[in-house]
């Protein structure tokens, strides 16, 4: 990879630890507004909330028809879930790749906004779960192919990982080696 398109990488993830700081930092800041007025927040929100009975008379019927379709996916979610912790308790250690805080992934936090019936909640717990499995084996998978096959793609692919960028160009088979020991080398297992 040339220098330039170092440089930039190096300036993107500048950018985006830097961004990611901000949203930190507001995420703090309406957390701490939300704790100071947590009693009257609460009760403003318990105003707008709409009830069961009238939220499933209001529901579009095809909604109410396909949420045992959206549901059943929870079978998926949790064997996933349990196949990718398995999967990085045996492996990762062989690797000496650092393993994926899973709890960084699991946030479950809507349920105390005040403004959401059960049957929302229920909803928001569900997508936080089954997104939360998603992003975490996605890290899992990400790490595994930085450690196996840092070797980008012919063809330009949607959905890249942070750790792509700095893939070996495809078909750059000069430094190809000395890459794969240093992406390996950049997972180890470092606190």
């Amino acid at each position: 990879m040339d220098n330039r398109i170092k440089e930039i990488i190096n300036h993107i993830q500048n950018l985006e630890d830097e961004l990611e700081a901000e949203f930190e930092k507001r995420g703090d800041d309406l957390r701490a507004k939300f704790t100071s007025l947590n009693e009257e927040l609460l009760l403003k929100q318990h105003q707008v909330k709409i009830g069961v009975l009238r939220y499933i008379k209001d529901a579009n019927i095809l909604f109410i028809l396909t949420s045992p379709i959206i549901y059943s996916l929870i079978v998926a979610f949790v064997l996933l879930d349990i196949m990718v912790s398995i999967y990085q308790a045996i492996c990762f250690p062989i690797y000496k790749i650092k393993k994926v805080k899973r709890k960084d992934y699991m946030v479950f936090d809507r349920s105390k906004l005040g403004y959401l019936n059960i049957i929302e909640k229920l909803n928001c717990t569900y997508c936080s779960y089954g997104n939360g499995v998603i992003a975490y084996a996605h890290e899992v998978a990400a790490r595994t192919e930085k450690f196996w096959c840092p070797i980008k793609h012919a063809s330009n692919i949607r959905g890249k990982h942070k750790y792509y960028r700095n893939f070996e160009e495809y078909g750059d088979s000069d430094e190809y080696q000395d890459n794969l020991i240093k992406q390996r080398d950049e997972l180890g297992e470092r606190d």
